[in-house]
């Protein structure tokens, strides 16, 4: 296999792509679209997303030290897109793409009614990182759409049809080709009938 050497940059793809709302007290409600999210602890369970500090939400997030990431859909796409593209200082994103705020349990800014997983979140601390500042937060609440769930009680996210992103593009998650531990699970007998 030939290999390119590129100059140093972000080649870890696809990445969630979500939306996060927040709210400051005396201002609107505002969704900003971040890729540059995840996991950093499971036990506390704790998240972070990086944020550009002149985006409109950055100042949002720092003063409320609140915000709640919205994971995205197929069906949410566009306005995934739009809630990155166009400021908050400008437009009404709940209003221009019809999506529903609800009210959160543990923080102010409201969550995205049409979102089938919303994390609340409450920061941590801020690092300084460079062009983006990464916000590292505690999840405190996790509210999920009932209608994922199977008769059981679990939840099936693929249903709702997650999107990630790549390079400027959106895409939908596809097949199932694997689950956590198939490599190394060992097979039951058969038992013989008798």
């Amino acid at each position: 296999m030939k290999k390119q050497t590129w100059k140093a940059g972000n080649m870890v793809y696809p990445l969630p792509v979500v939306m996060v709302s927040c709210k400051e007290e005396g201002k609107p409600a505002n969704i900003v679209t971040v890729a540059w999210t995840g996991t950093v602890c499971t036990n506390p369970a704790m998240v972070y997303i990086s944020v550009r500090p002149e985006r409109h939400s950055y100042d949002m997030i720092k003063n409320s030290g609140e915000f709640v990431i919205n994971l995205t859909t197929k069906d949410l796409t566009f306005a995934t897109d739009y809630c990155g593209v166009r400021s908050g200082r400008d437009v009404d994103k709940f209003k221009e793409m019809k999506l529903t705020p609800l009210p959160a349990s543990q923080v102010g800014a409201p969550l995205i009614g049409e979102s089938p997983v919303n994390i609340e979140c409450k920061v941590e601390q801020i690092l300084p990182l460079g062009s983006h500042h990464m916000f590292l937060a505690k999840v405190v609440a996790v509210n999920i759409d009932e209608q994922y769930l199977d008769e059981k009680g679990k939840f099936h996210l693929e249903k709702a049809n997650p999107v990630v992103y790549s390079h400027g593009e959106y895409y939908d998650l596809g097949e199932l080709v694997g689950t956590f531990g198939y490599s190394v699970r060992k097979t039951k007998p058969n038992k013989k009938k008798k």
